[in-house]
């Protein structure tokens, strides 16, 4: 089957995913559940064929090599999309993620107005958490065209692929894909602070290594901006002190405590009427208070300073469900099973 007829029809049906494998007819993520489409079911063939034609030769060598490669690609006028193609019982398989042309604006996401305090931010780490798919490349996207209409400056990213693609407006934008424009995370980030920019932005924080030079860069005058599969605040804070040795956890609370600015925490929810969906959001700022709590590595302690931090733009994952139940945004069962904490939101329910 032509594999651009497919990506048509996922995109006029506003799909956020597409699979793709053998034996099975392709099927959409729409709205946060899995259909199967009507297509043909695929054989090991026609996936094969479907894989190389949105690979360059490099990439099929790649492919050959490791059996699993990230890409992504334009269909003009259609979308963009971000392919996983990955081998599995000795045949190949593609996820491909959906990625709107047109850039969503922070207000047409729904997302709470401290956010668009980061755009003032001179230097500092701001991390946007979440689990797989919850649209954390979508809120960074937001938040570095905002900037980009604002603020003359020099933005480089650092991306395993590139996915939303920004062309310079008041700003410098350079764009850096791993396996394309740079070998890895790592040789990027040994070169960034060179490149004279005044925001980086880091695909995804995976190791010490990456989270060491995201601090340096931050402490020396930089705004950073990166994600973290974590889903909440406080947990991403632990996840991050954690992944240090004992003997330098000391230090790095210290230099989290001096250069982290906030933490969004977010993940998507379908809506009440079963037509899309909304991210729902918890937002940390920094504050005197969270600054000393980080500083001491005390970040269990960090929730009810987040749930009482209002005047800040602070909310917990909670209070956000909260108000989309009282809205009629979101079902109750929905918000209870993406609650973090769900005693607590039962017991904020019953009190209404």
């Amino acid at each position: 089957m032509d594999i651009n007829e497919l990506l048509k029809s996922a995109a006029e049906r506003k799909a956020s995913d597409i699979f793709v494998k053998e034996g099975v007819s392709p099927a959409l993520r729409i709205n946060g559940r899995i259909v199967v489409t009507d297509f043909p079911v695929l054989t090991a063939e026609s996936v094969r064929q479907m894989a190389h034609s949105i690979m360059s030769q490099k990439q099929v060598e790649r492919f050959g090599q490791k059996h699993e490669i990230d890409l992504a690609f334009t269909l003009e006028g259609v979308s963009r999309f971000r392919a996983n193609i990955y081998q599995q019982r000795g045949s190949m398989g593609i996820v491909l993620r959906l990625i709107p042309l047109q850039m969503f604006t922070l207000d047409q996401l729904g997302m709470p107005e401290v956010l668009k305090d980061i755009a003032t931010y001179r230097q500092g780490l701001v991390l946007v958490t979440g689990p797989t798919g919850s649209g954390k490349s979508t809120t960074l996207a937001a938040i570095i065209d905002l900037i980009n209409s604002v603020r003359p400056c020099n933005i480089v990213s650092i991306e395993d692929p590139i996915e939303f693609v920004h062309a310079d407006k008041k700003a410098l934008i350079n764009q850096r894909e791993i396996g394309f424009d740079t070998d890895s995370f790592t040789d990027a980030l040994k070169y960034v602070v060179r490149q004279s920019p005044d925001i980086i932005l880091i695909g995804e924080m995976r190791d010490t290594e990456t989270m060491t030079v995201a601090l340096t860069a931050a402490e020396t005058g930089h705004l950073v901006l990166a994600t973290v599969h974590t889903c909440s605040a406080s947990e991403t804070v632990e996840r991050i002190i954690s992944m240090f040795p004992p003997h330098e956890k000391a230090q790095i609370c210290l230099r989290m405590a001096g250069s982290l600015r906030g933490i969004v925490s977010q993940k998507l929810l379908p809506t009440m009427d079963g037509k899309g969906r909304v991210g729902a959001v918890e937002v940390m700022v920094t504050t005197p208070t969270v600054s000393k709590l980080v500083e001491e590595g005390r970040a269990s302690q960090l929730y009810p300073v987040i749930a009482e931090g209002g005047f800040w733009g602070m909310q917990t994952l909670n209070q956000c469900l909260l108000r989309f139940i009282k809205e009629g945004k979101i079902s109750e069962e929905e918000a209870l099973q993406s609650a973090n904490n769900l005693t607590e939101l039962r017991q904020m329910i019953r009190r209404g």
